[in-house]
């Protein structure tokens, strides 16, 4: 008989925002906005004063401006949140080592068998917010459940520094009248599309035969019919294959010149290249990406044989794709570059952008 599983995941509040305002006290009760800016950007994380005016992550600055007229917005510093990530790492080490990062602010634990020997993994989730909260004075939700789905989905019920838990005999009852847009992996347009055919719910959509799932929403059919029903197998992976590592960055104004894009993009290959070198990563392709005034978007890639771990063979080849790319004259709003192609496995962490 296969155990039961009892799994944690950890989603820290409003992360970003809120190291700000614990590193800065004069933010602390304002609305504000980590990333964006009036001008270009988006936002990477909006403080809960922030959201109460509507602005969330991943809306441009300028709509977030128009939302929140008394909203700061504060330059990131991905180097403190990894800081601060590793931080919170340590402490669901000392738990499990079975930890599976989702991005630096929230993490799946399977706490089936954990270091401590506690039985409950509710317990054991109201331990790892006190600890994460006195190490670093930020706060933590939980969900508990017995698979990934239902604590994702439980994490977001109580938030922020709440705690939820799914158990088993309850899942069926929650699921009924969780309204479709709050499952995790049914996005904007795909909860649109499934209230197109009367699904508005997770008891409509459990009511759908697997074959009319299959048939309007593809691969993606048998997944939403098994979380309808509770039924998620996907263990908790501590370590995979990492497909890609780069960085990017949006101009608070347009760029324009052949000089002011080499410049730019050395700053870029430089961020690259110290991410490479403490990830440790060895991967073959370098692709560049070019976002213009108009939104258009390019990308040109070139692929050696051997790793690119060099700051020069980086820069060099990021500057033949760049002549390649781009003409005198064309407006740019954004340029990145990233390093795929791998050959190891490593941990898998986020995209960083600056």
């Amino acid at each position: 008989m296969d155990v039961q599983r009892k799994i944690i995941h950890i989603d820290m509040d409003a992360f970003y925002a809120a190291v700000e305002q614990r590193d800065n006290p004069d933010l602390r009760g304002k609305p504000i906005a980590v990333g964006g800016g009036k001008k270009r950007g988006v936002v990477a994380t909006a403080s809960y004063e922030a959201r109460k005016f509507g602005v969330r992550s991943a809306i441009s600055g300028v709509q977030a401006a128009k939302l929140c007229p008394n909203l700061i917005f504060v330059t990131p510093r991905f180097d403190v949140y990894h800081s601060v990530s590793d931080e919170i790492r340590s402490i669901f080490h000392e738990y499990t080592d079975f930890v599976e990062p989702l991005s630096l602010d929230e993490a799946y634990l399977d706490v089936t068998v954990n270091k401590k020997g506690m039985p409950s993994a509710t317990l054991l989730a109201e331990e790892i917010r006190m600890k994460i909260f006195q190490k670093t004075n930020l706060t933590a939700s939980a969900g508990v459940s017995y698979n990934k789905f239902l604590a994702k989905v439980a994490s977001d019920i109580n938030k922020p520094n709440g705690c939820f838990v799914i158990r088993p005999k309850d899942s069926i009852q929650f699921l009924n009248t969780l309204p479709i847009e709050k499952f995790f992996g049914i996005g904007k347009k795909t909860s649109q599309k499934m209230k197109s055919f009367g699904i508005y719910n997770g008891l409509l959509l459990r009511e759908k035969e697997l074959y009319f799932l299959v048939k309007h929403f593809g691969k993606a059919g048998k997944y939403f019919y098994d979380i309808a029903r509770g039924i998620d197998t996907r263990p908790v992976i501590s370590e995979r294959m990492r497909k890609s590592i780069g960085t990017e960055k949006t101009f608070e104004t347009d760029i324009n010149t052949v000089f002011a894009c080499i410049t730019e993009l050395y700053y870029i290959a430089k961020d690259l290249h110290q991410a490479i070198v403490e990830g440790n990563y060895k991967g073959k392709t370098l692709v560049l990406k070019i976002k213009y005034h108009d939104f258009t978007q390019h990308t040109h890639s070139k692929t050696v044989n051997y790793p690119l771990t060099d700051f020069k063979q980086i820069l060099t080849i990021s500057k033949s794709l760049l002549s390649v790319a781009y003409k005198e004259g064309e407006k740019v709003r954004l340029m990145g570059l990233t390093l795929t192609n791998f050959a190891d496995e490593r941990e898998d962490i986020p995209q960083l952008f600056i």
